[in-house]
């Protein structure tokens, strides 16, 4: 069985199996819910259902009392509809509305995606879970106490585990760990989520979006958001890096762009290698941008990439007409200290 649930008050919509929680249906469609544990037992994502049935499932006492329910409160990460419902929930829309979380997580994966990145796969406690907007980025906190920002890979729907992908710094002081001696099962602690580059959804604007070499990862995390909630804004991507190998995950977009209608992939090499056959756009990623998109007036940018390329992009793109407002950039800059 499938039923439909209107969250007020903001009057969306989204489907739900009869053996999936509404969270997780939720997320699966895109919409941001606040919750902490996933698991019946923090409260996070308490809230009240308007109208229609639901099982509360695994939702323990403390976090959700029996008076609670009487009164029509749930734990949606708990809840499974069992009819069609209205629930009210806020909806989270800005980054300040989720509180950074200090947090262990153990190693799961490392899969070396092109000769100097590779992506890292987190798990949290079977307790725990990591809430976050597409596009933001965690802290991994080494024992000195200094820290290495990433960007998580994943959309906010697939947080089983966290994805980041990290770059080699010769020289670098976590970077030649993971490079090196890092392993499965390794545990490393974070804090989490930051930053203000993240999907607004309030826009009706198309979107154009910039990655400078693993730049691509929160990219990506926007663009896999913006698919699951059905999201029809037209969404032109580009991708630069230096040569055809350093487009590590070049598949990807291409599936996207082939897949929806509204999704455009253009990557740019600013130095194919002979062996690289390449027959694409060359030079810099963003005056492929400046090329395609004379009059820049109506739309928004997400940028990400290397701090010079980001200041080059909002210098030139807001020549061409783009509102300020309307550019959003995280710079990665890179330390080996």
């Amino acid at each position: 069985m499938r039923y439909q649930v209107t969250v007020q008050p903001s009057g969306r919509q989204f489907t739900a199996e009869a053996d999936e929680t509404l969270l997780d249906a939720a997320l699966r469609q895109g919409l941001t819910m606040p919750y902490g544990c996933k698991d019946g037992a923090c409260g996070a994502c308490k809230g009240h259902v308007q109208s229609g049935l639901v099982d509360h499932g695994k939702a323990q006492t403390h976090a959700l009392t029996d008076t609670e329910k009487a009164a029509g409160m749930a734990l949606y990460c708990c809840a499974k509809a069992q009819s069609d419902l209205s629930i009210e929930c806020r909806q989270i829309t800005s980054a300040n509305q989720i509180p950074a979380k200090t947090l262990p997580s153990r190693i799961e994966k490392l899969e070396k995606l092109a000769p100097d990145v590779i992506e890292l796969h987190l798990r949290l406690p079977a307790s725990e879970r990591l809430q976050f907007l597409a596009g933001q980025y965690i802290d991994i906190l080494l024992k000195d106490g200094k820290k290495r920002s990433f960007s998580l890979a994943n959309a906010p729907h697939d947080d089983a585990l966290l994805q980041l992908h990290i770059r080699h710094v010769p020289g670098g002081l976590f970077t030649d760990q993971v490079f090196s001696t890092m392993k499965v099962r390794d545990i490393l602690r974070f804090n989490g989520p930051h930053g203000s580059f993240y999907l607004r959804e309030d826009s009706p604007k198309p979107m154009i979006l910039v990655a400078g070499g693993t730049g691509f990862a929160p990219i990506k995390a926007i663009v896999e958001h913006a698919i699951a909630e059905n999201c029809q804004r037209p969404m032109s991507i580009y991708w630069g890096a230096r040569a055809k190998v350093d487009l590590y995950q070049n598949a990807l977009p291409e599936q996207w762009a082939a897949g929806q209608a509204n999704i455009r992939y253009v990557p740019v090499l600013s130095e194919p290698a002979s062996s690289d056959a390449w027959t694409g756009r060359t030079g810099l990623v963003h005056q492929a941008v400046l090329a395609d998109f004379p009059e820049l007036s109506g739309y928004q940018i997400y940028a990400c990439g290397a701090p010079a390329m980001i200041e080059a992009a909002k210098r030139d793109f807001m020549a061409q007409g783009l509102p300020e407002e309307e550019f959003f950039a995280d710079a990665f800059s890179f330390s080996s200290n």
